[in-house]
């Protein structure tokens, strides 16, 4: 299912990237972050909401990454160039992410920030949304968050403009080694 997930994804401007540890994922975002050239200053820091993958890793690479936070705030992300996120479902047949975003924190490193790097376990794709809904509920989530690729619009005078309502740039890092929600 990830051959389809990707192909569907990457078919509406996302990049999706796959790896087998949670190592070497890390090692992705790293040079990723390294490369997008970070600072403390506005539209130039990465903001990394609190997840799973976080508890499981070795922090200290991360540490020497200047303009690289974890305290997410309203006012943080409404500045940050890069969010960080982890999701926990993926759909094969749209190339959607489904996450329940119940945490603020989650929704504002996925939304306001012109890059989102989606965190997600492979274990986590599913074949269509009647499969993810066997497995989240709507009625016992706060906010169930479905994004597929970065954001979109033709409202205005029929031209697609990319970035308007959200990310610019969406990032998808498949991690094999990190434990799904279920």
């Amino acid at each position: 299912m990830y051959e389809q997930f990707k192909a569907r994804a990457e078919g509406v401007s996302a990049d999706v990237h796959r790896f087998d540890t949670k190592v070497a994922a890390l090692e992705f975002i790293i040079r990723f972050l390294k490369k997008e050239e970070l600072s403390d200053a506005p539209k130039s820091y990465a903001l990394w909401a609190d997840c799973p993958f976080l508890d499981e890793i070795d922090r200290q690479p991360l540490q020497e990454i200047a303009g690289l936070k974890f305290d997410v705030t309203r006012e943080l992300a409404a500045d940050a160039k890069i969010g960080i996120s982890q999701l926990q479902w993926a759909l094969a047949d749209t190339g959607t992410l489904v996450q329940d975003s119940s945490a603020i924190e989650q929704r504002l490193v996925s939304s306001l920030p012109g890059i989102h790097i989606a965190l997600v376990p492979t274990c986590g794709i599913v074949a269509d949304m009647p499969t993810v809904l066997t497995r989240i509920h709507p009625k016992d989530s706060g906010y169930i968050a479905m994004i597929t690729g970065p954001s979109r619009t033709a409202d205005i005078e029929r031209v697609l403009t990319i970035g308007v309502h959200g990310p610019e740039r969406l990032i998808i890092v498949f991690c094999d080694e990190l434990r799904g929600a279920n």
